[in-house]
């Protein structure tokens, strides 16, 4: 495990150690989640962004007249 040294205004740091103090943690700890948070974060970003690329890539053409003659569309539309 690192450590780290950081730098914040004294009103952040008496802000952190009360939100710390109120889930029975510490602020290093509070830090760690949130940076972990991040990592998180882009990892199910990456996920989902390849997701939407596989499925873009299946889709070669899309048309409702492919699947809907033209009465059952404007019937779909009147409903």
């Amino acid at each position: 495990m690192k450590n780290i040294t950081l730098s914040v205004p004294d009103d952040v740091y008496r802000e952190a150690r009360v939100r710390a103090a109120e889930r029975g943690s510490s602020v290093s700890a509070l830090v760690a989640e949130y940076l972990r948070s991040l990592s998180d974060r882009e990892a199910e970003f990456d996920r989902l962004e390849a997701q939407q690329h596989q499925v873009q890539r299946e889709i070669d053409r899309f048309s409702a007249r492919d699947f809907l003659d033209r009465d059952e569309i404007h019937d779909r539309a009147l409903r």
